[in-house]
């Protein structure tokens, strides 16, 4: 079989940094081979937060992304080989695609890169209000999920960007209208997108432009469910690689692999990605249309480290008979906030902190009857729950964050400090420690001013009319004159020239491939024993879900939702949960602490051993976005505990531990593996964990 492209990710996010050696050696050993090669990245999400689009802020610092590009673009003129990334400076906002525009011209304009010739093409997602106004008045706009609150004029002219997560369409439009391109920077994006675009590119050109809508339809699940794996870099791999190589064939299949040397990837952890930070694993909405992940199969080729991957599908609205959909994203301020900190070791305090709190809001509600606005107070209070001991044996501290959010900074931090006070010198039952009940100042501050709060405003899906989800090229002006729904812009950066690929160069590339030795790289996913699965230890017989589980994780599903899973140790295991009707809707829920009909969705995905369930993003009670008053988890990655603590019925437990206890268990087990033969120990962990 052979490839129609080659895709190198060399981080999940760019920004973070990555290892240029050790993508420099994987673009010698891939150009060599002739095969069209990309370096393809992604560079937003709304995992950390609303704050980008609200504030125009990125998620990495100028430097990082200046970093990364200097890399990028010295590999880009290496290797003659494209650089695309997404969803530049985080949120894709407009202004943020012409910063990243700024950065490659001055990485251009430094001594020594005088030959860099590179042809830039941006492309621009952010949405026009009046568009999203008279499409919300018409009924074509919906809530992304069912957690997401109906749209209003209000949260559309409040919110002060709105960008658009388009699809692959301009992406491919984009190559196809400028096929020498070197660089294409692109607005906010669905994560794929980027991939599927360069695959499909790819594809066309392989088949002389002699393919059909329908031909090419059938190819785009592999492209579709290929960059939903990419986009995260190797993320797939165990243990994580900061990125992965995509190789991709004619047909839709697919091979990926770490770049990563001590990495590898399984067909459980390939499988067990379409998971992460989904609602679901089956099928995985984009714009215009749906991967389809129901027949999927992964299969581990013979090097060990790499996966291949086939039978993924893809369901288009239009083939549905539905208007093409994307996802609109906004995000608006809310107050201004301020916060205090300090702890308390008081053993007769920290009982009674409910009844203290509850005095504090009333006290704060007394000095200050008269402030113009509405404002907010509460207080996040760590380590209450489970108190650690300390060696004296006396309670370990617990923590306390109180917010304040106001309309104006001032007005936030007045409230703040007169809950300050409040918490210092409240009184309670039998108090002794009258010189104050709180350990504060912590980094020599009182109150901390923490400026605006922000949260979600426009999380919502919008029909678009035929054609608009297309580029419309455009000049600089693009803000004012844009000529459709999406646009782009080309320019020349850099004084050098034109240097196109040909068989004299990858015979170079070729002759290098020989020579260069693989470099040792440091990653720092497995720099440590913990970061690697431990085989469970015979001494100790399981006793909650996660005792049984590789992976318990939970992580936000976008900014409304948080999802959990339960990826299994072994195919007994998983079936054995499965079937032991452990984890049903009502026990789910108990365990979370929501009611059932909040379940958004949860099931079984065998190819992963997983257990999937998603629910909604709850804040004081009540459903809410990410970010916002009293956000605490905007990664939504430390939301599995309920899960993770389920204790496993005793049917569940293996026999021994159950008819021995754990200790008499532990004892024998130490016993049969310090004086008894390699048999015996074997014998012993197969009883303790049921195995035939």
């Amino acid at each position: 079989m052979q490839p129609i492209c080659h895709i190198v990710t060399p981080l999940g996010n760019m920004g973070y940094g990555f290892d240029e050696a050790l993508i420099h050696y994987e673009l010698t050993q891939l150009v060599a081979t002739g095969v069209p090669t990309a370096i393809i990245l992604d560079s937003g999400s709304t995992d950390s937060g609303p704050q980008k689009l609200a504030l125009g802020s990125m998620t990495c610092t100028r430097s990082g992304y200046y970093k990364d590009l200097s890399q990028l673009l010295r590999l880009v003129h290496t290797f003659r080989v494209p650089l695309i990334f997404s969803s530049a400076g985080g949120d894709g906002a407009d202004e943020h695609v012409k910063l990243m525009e700024e950065i490659i011209d001055e990485i251009a304009a430094e001594e020594g890169n005088e030959h860099y010739h590179i042809k830039a093409i941006s492309i621009y997602s952010g949405i026009d209000k009046t568009t999203i106004l008279n499409r919300l008045k018409d009924g074509r706009i919906a809530g992304c999920g069912a957690c997401v609150p109906p749209l209003t004029p209000k949260d559309v002219e409040l919110s002060p960007r709105v960008v658009a997560q388009v699809g692959p369409e301009p992406f491919l439009d984009a190559m196809e209208a400028h096929p020498d391109y070197n660089v294409i920077i692109g607005g906010r994006a669905y994560d794929p997108a980027p991939y599927i675009a360069y695959a499909l590119h790819q594809l066309k050109v392989h088949a002389g432009g002699r393919m059909s809508e329908a031909d090419i339809a059938k190819r785009m699940g592999g492209f579709a469910h290929m960059g939903k794996i990419m986009e995260c870099g190797g993320h797939c791999a165990k243990p994580k690689s900061h990125g992965a190589v995509a190789t991709v064939y004619a047909d839709g299949l697919f091979d990926v692999r770490p770049t990563a040397p001590d990495a590898f990837c399984t067909p459980q952890t390939v499988a067990a990605h379409t998971l992460y930070e989904n609602a679901r694993p089956d099928v995985l909405a984009g714009p215009g249309g749906a991967l389809l992940l129901h027949d999927a199969r992964y299969e581990q080729l013979a090097d060990g480290r790499t996966v291949r991957v086939s039978g993924s599908r893809y369901s288009s609205h239009e083939a549905d008979k539905q208007p093409y959909r994307i996802k609109l994203e906004a995000a608006r301020v809310t107050g201004y906030r301020s916060i205090f900190m300090g702890g308390m070791k008081d053993p007769i305090l920290i009982p009674q902190l409910d009844n203290v709190i509850r005095a504090i809001r009333k006290y704060v509600a007394q000095q200050n009857p008269d402030v113009p606005g509405e404002w907010k107070l509460d207080f996040h209070v760590y380590g209450r729950d489970k108190r650690q001991t300390q060696q004296d044996g006396h309670p370990g501290g617990i923590f306390v964050i109180a917010e304040v959010v106001a309309p104006t900074q001032e007005l936030a931090t007045s409230i703040c400090c007169s809950a300050r006070a409040g918490m210092i010198h409240a009184p309670y039952v039998g108090q002794k420690a009258t010189a104050g009940n709180l350990g504060f100042g912590i980094g020599g501050k009182l109150e901390i001013e923490m400026g605006e709060c922000t949260e979600f405003s426009v999380y919502h899906l919008m029909d678009l009319e035929p054609g608009e989800e297309h580029l419309a090229f455009g000049d600089d002006e693009y803000a004012t004159e844009r000529g459709g729904l999406l646009c782009a812009t080309v320019q020349t950066i850099g004084t050098g020239h034109p240097t196109p690929s040909n068989a004299e160069f990858i015979q170079s590339i070729a002759l290098l491939r020989k020579k260069l030795p693989k470099p040792t790289t440091v990653n720092i996913h497995s720099s440590a024993a913990s970061h690697r699965p431990k085989t469970r230890s015979i001494a100790q017989p399981p006793r909650t879900l996660s005792d049984l589980c590789l992976v318990m994780r939970s992580k936000n599903a976008g900014p409304y939702e948080i999802t959990l899973d339960a990826i299994f140790d072994s195919r007994a295991t998983y079936q054995m949960v499965r079937d032991s009707n452990l984890l049903t809707p009502v026990s789910v829920a108990r365990a979370l602490g929501i009611a059932t009909e909040d379940i958004v969705w949860m099931g079984w995905y065998e190819p992963a051993l997983a257990f999937k369930v998603t629910i909604p993003r709850v804040r004081g009670g009540k459903r809410a976005a990410s970010g916002g008053f009293m956000e605490n988890d905007v990664h939504g990655s430390q939301e599995h505990l309920g899960l993770a603590t389920m204790e496993l019925p005793m049917s569940m437990v293996p026999l021994p531990a159950r008819v021995l206890g754990t200790q008499q268990w532990a004892t024998l087990a130490a016993v049969l593996a310090a004086v008894g033969t390699v048999g015996a120990a074997s014998l012993a962990r197969r009883l303790l964990f049921n195995k035939k």
